[in-house]
């Protein structure tokens, strides 16, 4: 999926036109996290992501990118991580259930993994999910931050992007596809990560499928 030519050269001068790819390196580093510094400009953090996540951040930074506004350490989640009660941390991830379980159980208790943490999600997150973080009353005040990103993408150049389903064209059109549980699960998941680049260019467009 790709922006025509024709439409950011009648929309935008040479010189104002923002290649998607560096929206999305803006947004992950100034908006995420930039966002998260303090007065101490020494204070170093660590950056936690899942798999989808890792992926969304490698396709627009570098690790020196990543540096540069203060994370000293990059961890996955579902790793075995060492406790580092003394360091803020940054969570960006999906919103699933999973992930938000592996979240509570880093921050909740008398000795959390990390002093602060500022939550990051990739794409909308349910009621539900909100809900059952606020349910633990030690965790709500070690949260800096709980924010909605809205990137769930992987740009691939200054002007294209993939919703990362190898197999969606065989999902999506194959026989009887329409009553398979598959079928619903990649086109929702689809949905979700366009509508996140939408978010991404400030757009808000009428979007009808099926």
């Amino acid at each position: 999926m790709s922006f025509s030519d024709s439409e950011t050269s009648s929309s935008h001068g040479a010189d104002s036109y923002k290649f998607f790819r560096q929206i999305s390196r803006d947004r992950l580093l100034h908006e995420m996290l930039g966002s998260t510094k303090t007065g101490d400009s020494k204070a170093w953090k660590i950056l936690i992501m899942d798999r989808v996540t890792v992926k969304v951040m490698s396709q627009s930074c570098k690790m020196a990118d990543i540096t540069d506004q203060g994370i000293s350490l990059v961890e996955e989640l579902f790793k075995r991580r060492e406790p580092m009660p003394g360091m803020d941390a940054i969570y960006f991830m999906q919103p699933s259930k999973e992930n938000i379980v592996m979240f509570l159980s880093d921050m909740s208790g008398r000795e959390p993994l990390y002093r602060k943490a500022f939550i990051f999600f990739s794409s909308s997150i349910p009621k539900e999910l909100v809900n059952h973080i606020k349910s633990d009353s030690s965790v709500l005040p070690r949260i800096g931050a709980l924010r909605e990103m809205n990137m769930e993408y992987f740009p691939i150049d200054n002007q294209g992007f993939l919703t990362d389903h190898e197999q969606a064209l065989e999902t999506l059109y194959a026989e009887d596809a329409e009553n398979s549980r598959h079928f619903d699960i990649c086109l929702n998941v689809m949905a979700t990560r366009i509508a996140t680049v939408f978010a991404s260019l400030k757009e808000l467009p009428f979007v009808r499928y099926r």
